[in-house]
Parts: structure tokens; C-alpha cells; sequence
């Protein structure tokens, strides 16, 4: 409830007592949960809550589920909506709750974490049985990284749902991607919990099918952009590239480091991760996105100024030069 009042821009939290904008809605035969909301508020709060339930004797039945949508999206629909609830929740929105009573995702985010190793590792052992442990931890660190967790909150779309605090809400908490990833940790961990190891490993190999199998591929490296960006400064003449810890944040089991690359003496990329290495490994692919980008545009620039010698409209000079960048980039 407390989540559907938030999505309206009402403000609420649990509570016991009797104050006079207090929405009482019983939810079993035990007890009813009370919410308390600003009193001139009362009457709209009351308004959305009893839009969303429709009495049945003396049972609540909801019309309309506010996490139905996302349940749809990951394929598994949550006996205990509250494990899901809490998995969305971010810390931002339990710090304004001044009750206390509300709950943020980091507890699940450190289980989610756990569950998805041992899945993936599982799998990867199944999956390829003639492979080094080298090989296999290449494609492990490939699946689990900062950045292949938060793709796949983004394909499903879980920032739409997440709950958020209001500053988190404004800095475009939505679309950061360590929030996202460790949402999607989160929400591994309730699957766990709700449904058990094989609810969770069900779900995760239907997610993460193309990742690991994208390791039986003769030229994976593991995605191992460092080496790349290595070799691609080397080929232009330049020194190697150096990765310098530009800061920490977190607790110390939930480290998150940020990483510049620098390349003579010039910041090419920053990107952050859970490991230094994942880190370094964003950052250098950060860069070889950029490389190739200057390379395109350089390329683009001397093509127009070649075919400003020769009678020809620009918008055509201009219209080839953008398909040239893009065949270059992709």
C-alpha cells in the first residue's frame, strides 16, 4: 500500500495508535495494517486504496495489482508481493520514511549476488565441460558484470518500478547502472526466497540464455576490452593505457569503485563496478567506444573536405558521410 500511495505522490508509513488520518484496511482474519498520510490528504488516500481492493466476505481481493505489470515482464509471478516490493525498494526511499518500518533492497542485493554466482557457475560447468577454469571465469565475469545486469534491467524495464526516494527520483536514479544492477540482484534474491533455487534458476537461465551461450563463440575473450584497448593505442603510437582508482563509495562488502583510464596523460573513459577489474573492464570499453567514434569522425571530416573539390549537393556529401561513420562503428 505504502508503494501505490508513493506512485500517487502521497507520502505515508505504517503505524499503530489513533490519530485522525489514520486508513485502516484489514488484510486477514489476525490483524489490519494502518497507514498514516498528512491529514488533508486523508480523503484522496482513502480514495486510491479502496480503488485497488474490492471486499469478498470478509477477505480483500485486489483489482488491480501494482506490480502485476513486472511480474509479467520477468515471467514469474510472486506468491509474497512483498519480497518484490522490497526488492524495489532503494535505500533513498527508506531513508525518508521516518517511521522506520520501511525496508531497503541492500540485504537482498548481497543474497541476489550469491544466488546468481552459483547459478551461472552451475550452468557454465553443465554448459561447458571442456573448458578451463580460466575460460569459464572469463565468461562468468563477462555474465555478472555491473553492466551486463544492468542491460538486462533495462530490457525488462525494472527502473520503471523502482521506488525511489525523491532525491534519487531527480539525480535520474531510474537509468543509473549500478542502481539497476543491484535491483536486479535484489529481485533474484526474492525470487529465491519466494519460489526457492529453481524458481530463481529457472529465471535466470531464461534471461541470461544469449550471455552464456554466447561463450561457445570461437573469438571470446571474455569480453576482455582491456586487452583490446591495449592493442588499439599500441597501433596508433600512443603509450599504454594507465587505470587510476578515482574513488569508493559503499559500505566494505558492497564496495563500488570508480576507475579513469588515462591514455598520455588524457582521461579517455571513467566507468564504476562492484571490482576494481570490473571497473577497469567498463572503463576500457568506455574508451575503444570513443576511439572509434573520433576515428569515424576524423574519417568523416576528411571525406567531406575531399568531396568539397568535386560539384556535388551537400546534403548528399553529408547524408554518405553518416552512412560511412556508421559502418565503422557497427
Amino acid at each position: 500500500m505504502l508503494a501505490l500511495l508513493d506512485s500517487h505522490g502521497i507520502s505515508g508509513f505504517r503505524i499503530t495508535g489513533n490519530p485522525q488520518a489514520i486508513l485502516p484496511m484489514s488484510v486477514s482474519p489476525l490483524g489490519e495494517v494502518r497507514i498514516a498520510v498528512p491529514e488533508d490528504l486523508a480523503e484522496e488516500a482513502r480514495q486510491i486504496i479502496e480503488s485497488h481492493r474490492e471486499d469478498v466476505g470478509a477477505r480483500v481481493v485486489r483489482l488491480r495489482d501494482e506490480f502485476g505489470e513486472i511480474e509479467t515482464r520477468i515471467g514469474y509471478r510472486f506468491k509474497d508481493r512483498g519480497l518484490l516490493e522490497h526488492a524495489l525498494t532503494h535505500k533513498s526511499r527508506a531513508a525518508e520514511d521516518v517511521s522506520g518500518g520501511v525496508a531497503d533492497n541492500e540485504s537482498l542485493e548481497f543474497l541476489g549476488d550469491a544466488v546468481l554466482g552459483l547459478v551461472v557457475a552451475s550452468a557454465l560447468f553443465r554448459q561447458y565441460p571442456t573448458y578451463n577454469e580460466g575460460q569459464k571465469s572469463k565468461i562468468k565475469a563477462s555474465v555478472v558484470s555491473t553492466h551486463a545486469l544492468a542491460r538486462q534491467a533495462e530490457e525488462m524495464q525494472l527502473g520503471d518500478h523502482l521506488i525511489l526516494g525523491r532525491g534519487e527520483e531527480k539525480t535520474g536514479g531510474r537509468f543509473k547502472q549500478a542502481l539497476l544492477a543491484d535491483a536486479y540482484e535484489a529481485l533474484i534474491a526474492a525470487i529465491y526466497l519466494d519460489g526457492g533455487i529453481e524458481a530463481a534458476e529457472e529465471f535466470l537461465l531464461r534471461e541470461l540464455k544469449d550471455a552464456l551461450d554466447a561463450g561457445a563463440a570461437e573469438n571470446f575473450v571474455g569480453q576482455d576490452y582491456k586487452s583490446a584497448l591495449q592493442e588499439r593505442v599500441q597501433a596508433m603510437g600512443h603509450p599504454l593505457p594507465e587505470y587510476r582508482i578515482a574513488g569508493e563509495t559503499g559500505p566494505d562488502h558492497r564496495k563500488v569503485f570508480s576507475v579513469d583510464v588515462i591514455v598520455g596523460g588524457e582521461v579517455l573513459a571513467s566507468a564504476s563496478g562492484k571490482a576494481k577489474k570490473e571497473a577497469e573492464q567498463e572503463a576500457a570499453r568506455l574508451a575503444l567506444a570513443r576511439l572509434a567514434e573520433e576515428f569515424s569522425n576524423a574519417k568523416c571530416k576528411m571525406q567531406n573536405a575531399n568531396r568539397a573539390l568535386a560539384v556535388a549537393p551537400a546534403a548528399t556529401s553529408s547524408t554518405r558521410c553518416l552512412h560511412f561513420a556508421f559502418r565503422i562503428l557497427h
